[in-house]
């Protein structure tokens, strides 16, 4: 029988044979993911369309993430991170301006794309509405949104809920870029294990990594920043329980994304599995498996965390 290693073990393991955090590469991030959405939107999917939509917004992030740099961050930070086990830089914070940047290139980007690019119409008055707005006030939208990702809950602004996608897209280009920045090893050993070191989040899905040294384990990946850390197979990436987890998956669909289910805490997060197929991103692929999110609907188990690029239903404004 398979002992289960305990977190201190583990940590002491990956020192020696993988890396205990990734971090993102920003340059070639968002640029994967596009190629991912328009490889899946290729073969029928039934949100063909709003993955085509995502795949430009991707594009658009490549693009930001070269203009886009965030300050440097403050060494005493993250040694108190270290001492109190707790997340370096809590992302509604530690809100870098350079986001402004990243949207700015974003909404200029859907402002100029031709009509061939099927953005549709909706969208691109919302990117001109956003792009009318006072700084102060996107700034505000955009700490509505962190804190809808950190609690589940959708922002209080009826513009900041129909916006969430666009604005999530220019905070992952700026959190992204300054978690790349950071050394992994500084990085602390959060408690709970289920959250962001870096920003603090929960992850919008794990993913089974190939090659390097990395291959073989299961990461918990943030989809705000990217930053992926390492928690062990067959625990709950919720309640971090041993006991009860299940794997379900849609008929006829493979094993490519999957639905790994806790009896202790029944919530459940999507699974992406890069050993069958090595293109598979764990944001890209958890967005385009909502077909797996409706048979869950079904079923007695909640989504742990919401992926940021789909806004929360809420009702309008009064």
């Amino acid at each position: 029988m398979q002992r289960i290693l305990q977190p201190g073990e583990i940590e002491g393991l990956d020192r020696i044979d993988f890396p205990r955090i990734r971090l993102p590469q920003p340059a070639t991030l968002f640029a994967e993911r596009a190629a991912r959405w328009r490889q899946l939107a290729a073969d029928g999917h039934p949100i063909a369309d709003y993955l085509r939509f995502v795949a430009l917004l991707a594009d658009a992030q490549a693009l930001a993430a070269r203009e886009v740099e965030t300050a440097p961050v403050d060494p005493a930070l993250l040694a108190r991170a270290v001492t109190h086990a707790m997340p370096a830089l809590p992302a509604a914070d530690h809100l870098d301006p350079a986001w402004l940047t990243a949207l700015d290139e974003l909404l200029g980007v859907l402002a100029n794309a031709p009509r061939s690019a099927g953005l549709p119409p909706a969208l691109a008055l919302l990117a001109q509405e956003l792009q009318d707005t006072a700084p102060d006030m996107l700034e505000a939208f955009a700490l509505q949104v962190l804190h809808g990702l950190q609690e589940g809950t959708p922002p209080d602004t009826l513009l900041a809920r129909t916006a969430q996608p666009l604005l999530v897209a220019a905070l992952q280009v700026a959190y992204a870029d300054r978690a790349s920045r950071l050394d992994a090893r500084a990085l602390p050993m959060v408690d709970p294990a289920t959250v962001c070191p870096h920003c603090g989040l929960p992850p919008v899905a794990s993913v089974l990594r190939i090659g390097g040294e990395a291959g073989g384990h299961r990461y918990l990946h943030c989809g705000l920043c990217a930053t992926e850390w390492h928690l062990v197979r067959v625990k709950c990436s919720n309640c971090e329980s041993t006991q009860g987890i299940r794997y379900q998956s849609v008929e006829g669909a493979g094993e490519v994304v999957v639905a790994e289910t806790c009896e202790h805490c029944y919530s459940y997060r999507k699974l992406v599995n890069q050993e069958k197929d090595p293109h598979a991103e764990p944001l890209a692929d958890d967005l385009a498996s909502l077909t797996l999110d409706l048979l869950m609907g079904e079923t007695d188990y909640a989504r742990a965390s919401a992926n940021p690029l789909l806004a929360l239903a809420a009702e309008a404004d009064e």
